[in-house]
């Protein structure tokens, strides 16, 4: 076999044996990682802490793993301005996140002849997002609902970064005050000297 030594440094072609006494002595174990290969690789290191390692690696990966998320907000063409200005919130935090957003104008009864109301309404909150978002599939009728899908200007994984970023300043930022009231506090515990008072004794009476 091909071995390789704990550091990555080549040993050489090696007989099992020898390999097997190598790894004795450096306290590892032999590995084989390239069964494929002629003669087949093997190396010597710590199997425990190389899983531990690749485990963590992959739970890292996965934690910064950006998924493409489709959200949807459905609204009415006459919608009422408090109720817009919530479903536009909805909308600016999920493009904040990252995500797609899929806008969705129903149409009941006689509005489905007023399609321009639904257009209107879609061209005012695009409008109103564009900082964060842009048109990625204009308006278009899809039986009674009119529907138009936004994307946001930054990647998932920046939105990502920038959350936990955020997060981490909040926490440090709390850290930072419970420091200064943990001082303050002892300070306010702190003994307080005592003056010295010098206290004149009785005079003695001469008579007794």
């Amino acid at each position: 076999m091909r071995l390789v030594g704990p550091s990555g440094e080549q040993v050489g072609i090696v007989p099992l044996a020898k390999a097997l006494e190598l790894a004795q002595e450096y306290d590892l174990d032999l590995v084989e990682v390239a069964a494929n290969a002629r003669p087949p690789v093997c190396k010597l290191m710590d199997y425990g802490k190389f899983k531990y390692e690749s485990a963590m690696k992959a739970r890292e990966a996965r934690k910064n793993q950006a998924h493409t998320v489709i959200k949807e907000m459905k609204l009415r063409p006459k919608i009422d301005p408090h109720d817009y200005d919530t479903k536009k919130g909805h909308v600016v935090r999920f493009l904040k996140q990252g995500d797609k957003v899929k806008i969705t104008i129903m149409f009941r009864g006689r509005e489905q002849s007023r399609p321009e109301l639904g257009f209107r309404l879609l061209q005012r909150l695009a409008s109103d997002v564009e900082d964060l978002g842009f048109i990625e599939s204009n308006p278009k009728q899809d039986g009674r609902n009119m529907i138009m899908v936004l994307g946001p200007h930054k990647k998932k994984t920046e939105a990502m970064a920038e959350a936990r970023e955020a997060q981490a300043a909040r926490k440090a930022e709390r850290q930072g005050v419970a420091s200064d009231e943990f001082s303050e506090a002892q300070a306010d515990e702190a003994p307080v000297a005592e003056a010295e008072v010098e206290v004149e004794a009785p005079a003695e009476n001469p008579e007794a």
